[in-house]
């Protein structure tokens, strides 16, 4: 997959950091804090297919952050919540999540960029994370879940290879199935996948980040996969 996006080369204090967006903004993909009650990522299919490139973009880029803007997206009537920015950051780098207001006052003057993506390996080691979980998943090493954080209206994804990789191997899989379901024509919100099993196991309710499927409107732009596109009615003007 190729996506475009946006460098830019903010310091904070000595350090100079990369950083990428998407371009353009995910307008129909938006983001519920996680930490203050149920979190929700809700999208149409381009912004669902383009945050799981985001995601394998992440899982080989380690000297890089990935910020995606989603609170100045198309509010959702559901679920209700604080719409919160994603930032995807490898646990390797070290950036802390109170570093990032003044990375982000240096998010001007970007350079146009166009990343790659390979599925193949990002499905093999998303396999990798799978097959690991479902051997010892309440025994998994802090290196393989991801480590969520609240800053700044932000939340931090930190995680590393194969975690970045097995979350976008789910998001895809939201993108992929989400418009096959019979709600998703009519509008309605499809629950379709999670990211819950790559987070933190904590005592009593841990965090939960689940993800779901939302037809762009107006739905009569919206044709699910397998059913032919209606036609336009002919005008008083055609022959």
């Amino acid at each position: 997959m190729r996506l475009r996006a946006e460098e830019f080369r903010p310091r904070a204090g000595r350090y100079a950091f990369r950083v990428v967006q998407p371009r353009p903004a995910l307008r129909h993909t938006t983001l519920v804090d996680p930490t203050r009650a149920w979190g929700y990522l809700t999208g149409d299919h381009d912004g669902l297919a383009r945050l799981a490139g985001l995601f394998s973009f992440a899982a080989y880029s380690p000297h890089t952050v990935v910020h995606v803007p989603l609170r100045q997206s198309i509010p959702r009537d559901f679920p209700q919540g604080v719409p919160v920015d994603l930032v995807l950051v490898h646990q390797t780098l070290g950036l802390r999540p109170s570093t990032w207001p003044a990375l982000r006052r240096g998010l001007a003057q970007g350079v146009p960029r166009t990343v790659r993506t390979d599925e193949r390996r990002t499905a093999r080691h998303a396999a990798d994370w799978e097959d690991r979980w479902e051997r010892r998943w309440d025994r998994l090493p802090r290196t393989d879940r991801i480590q969520p954080a609240v800053h700044a209206r932000t939340l931090f994804l930190s995680g590393a290879r194969d975690t970045f990789a097995a979350a976008s191997v789910r998001i895809s899989e939201a993108a992929g199935f989400g418009p096959l379901e019979r709600r998703a024509a009519k509008g309605y919100d499809v629950l379709c996948a999670s990211l819950t099993a790559l987070l933190p196991l904590s005592r009593g309710r841990g965090t939960e980040l689940d993800i779901g499927f939302q037809a762009r409107p107006p739905l009569t732009h919206f044709t699910p996969p397998g059913r032919s596109a209606r036609r336009r009615r002919p005008t008083a003007a055609s022959p």
